[in-house]
C-alpha cells in the first residue's frame, strides 16, 4: 500500500485529505466524525482512507483488553464495574488506534459480536462466552467500509448496526446470542466509507436514506486537473517501486501523530463563538433544514477545520467551507445551490460583521441582512454604473 504522507494532493482530493485528518482528531477526543468520499473508480478515495493507518495516534487501553477499554472510562461488560484499583492492578497497555474493515463477506456475528467457539469447546474448562465482533474491537478507533451502496443493498442487516452504532455519539451496539445475556455497550467508532454512486445500486441515498443521513460529511472526489499534477504521480508512483527509506518515513509519520496529539488537546478545549453559532442556526432556520444532525455535524466540522488551518477560533469562513459537505446528502441539489448562493453573496468578514452589528444595534428580531433594507430597496453594489448615472440625471436635471 502506498504510504499516506507519500500520496500526491491536488484540487481534487485535498478536502478528502482534511476530512480523514479532522476524523482522527475528533476520533482520538472520542467523538465520532463520520466520512463518505463518493467518485468516480480509481480517482484514489480508498487508498486515502486505507492509507491514513499510517498516521493514527497510538491509545492506551486497559491490558489485554479486547474491547479497548480506557482505563479512565472502562465500558466493557469484563471492566466497567471495577474500581481504579483492580484497573491498576491489570495494567495498561498502548496499542495503535484500531482500523478495521467490514468486509461484504461479512456476517451479523463477524460484525457484531457471537459465542467464543474456541471457550465453549474447551474440554477443561467449558463456559459459554461472548467473542466481540469488529465493531466493538474498532471501539476508539475507525472502521472503514468500501462500497457502501452495495453493503447497505444487499446487507440489510448489517446496516441497521451501522444505524445504531451511527445514530448517536457515543453510539449503541446490542450483541444477542442464544444462551448468553443481552449485551449492550456503548461504542464510539468513526466511520469511514467509499463508494462510486454512478454503479449499481446507485447513490447511497437513494439505496438507504437513513444510512446516508449518517453521515457527518460526503465529499464527491475529483480527478487531477493538470498535467504536472499527473506527472508528479507518476514520478512518485515509480519511485516508489524503486524502494522507500522506512526509517524515514517512520520518522516523519511520527511527527504527524504527534500533531495530531496536539490538534486533538486543542479540539478538547475549543467551543463555537455565539456569533458563528448564530449563523449556522439561521441556516437551518431560513431554509427549512430537515435534519438537526446536519448543522451539528457542520458545527463539529467548523472547529475541526479551523484547528487544521490553525486559526485562533471558529470563523464563518470554516462553516462555508463544511456547509456543502455536511449537506450534499441531505438536501436536493436545487436546494443546496440555493444555500450556496445565499451564502456566496456576502464575504466571510462582512457575514461576521453584521452579525455583531445587528447584536449591538439590538436588531435580534431580524432573519437576515436583506431585512435590514426597506421592502424592495438594492444595495449600491448591486446597481450597475449606467443605473447609476441614469439615477443621478432624474434627481438632479439641472446638474447635467
Amino acid at each position: 500500500m502506498k504510504p499516506y504522507l507519500k500520496l500526491a494532493r491536488h484540487d481534487g482530493n485535498r478536502t478528502l485529505f482534511d476530512l480523514v485528518e479532522m476524523s482522527v482528531i475528533s476520533t482520538y477526543c472520542g467523538e465520532p466524525f463520520h466520512l463518505h468520499a463518493e467518485g468516480l473508480r480509481g480517482t484514489g478515495k480508498t487508498t486515502i482512507m486505507r492509507a491514513a493507518r499510517d498516521i493514527l495516534p497510538p491509545i492506551k487501553r486497559i491490558k489485554g483488553c479486547i474491547y479497548n477499554c480506557d482505563p479512565q472510562a472502562p465500558h466493557c461488560p469484563m471492566h466497567r464495574d471495577l474500581t481504579p484499583t483492580e484497573i491498576e492492578a491489570i495494567g495498561v497497555e498502548e496499542i495503535p488506534m484500531p482500523f478495521l474493515e467490514i468486509s461484504h463477506s461479512a456476517k451479523v456475528g463477524t460484525v457484531a459480536g457471537s459465542i467464543d467457539l474456541a471457550k465453549i469447546t474447551d474440554q477443561n474448562h467449558p463456559q459459554a462466552a461472548l467473542l466481540p465482533g469488529i465493531i466493538p474491537q474498532a471501539h476508539r478507533g475507525i472502521i472503514f467500509i468500501d462500497e457502501i451502496n452495495r453493503l447497505a443493498d444487499t446487507s440489510p442487516e448489517i446496516t441497521d448496526i451501522l444505524l445504531d452504532v451511527m445514530g448517536n455519539k457515543p453510539g449503541r451496539l446490542q450483541i444477542e446470542e442464544a444462551g448468553l445475556p443481552v449485551v449492550e455497550i456503548s461504542i464510539t467508532v468513526s466511520v469511514w466509507a467509499a463508494s462510486n454512486p454512478d454503479e449499481e445500486p446507485g447513490p447511497l441515498e437513494e439505496v438507504r436514506r437513513q444510512l446516508s443521513d449518517r453521515f457527518d460529511m460526503v465529499y464527491y472526489m475529483g480527478r487531477p486537473g493538470s498535467v504536472e499534477v499527473v506527472s508528479q504521480m507518476l514520478q512518485n508512483s515509480r519511485a516508489m517501486k524503486t524502494g522507500i527509506n522506512q526509517e524515514e518515513l517512520e520518522s516523519a509519520n511520527q511527527e504527524y501523530r504527534q500533531r495530531i496529539i496536539e490538534m486533538a488537546a486543542r479540539y478538547a478545549e475549543a467551543d463555537v463563538p455565539d456569533f458563528v453559532r448564530n449563523f449556522i442556526a439561521r441556516v437551518y432556520v431560513k431554509h427549512n433544514l430537515e435534519s438537526l444532525r446536519a448543522v451539528e455535524a457542520i458545527q463539529q466540522g467548523a472547529i475541526l477545520h479551523s484547528i487544521l488551518k490553525k486559526r485562533n477560533q471558529v470563523t464563518v469562513a470554516d462553516v462555508i467551507e463544511m456547509i456543502p459537505l455536511g449537506l450534499k446528502h441531505r438536501v436536493d441539489g436545487d436546494t443546496l445551490v440555493k444555500i450556496m448562493n445565499s451564502l456566496e453573496s456576502r464575504s466571510p468578514k462582512e457575514s461576521i460583521l453584521s452579525l455583531r452589528d445587528k447584536r449591538e444595534k439590538g436588531k435580534t428580531g431580524r432573519e437576515s441582512n436583506e431585512e435590514l433594507f426597506e421592502p424592495g430597496a438594492r444595495r449600491l453594489r448591486d446597481i450597475s454604473r449606467s443605473e447609476l448615472i441614469a439615477t443621478e440625471k432624474a434627481l438632479n436635471p439641472s446638474d447635467f
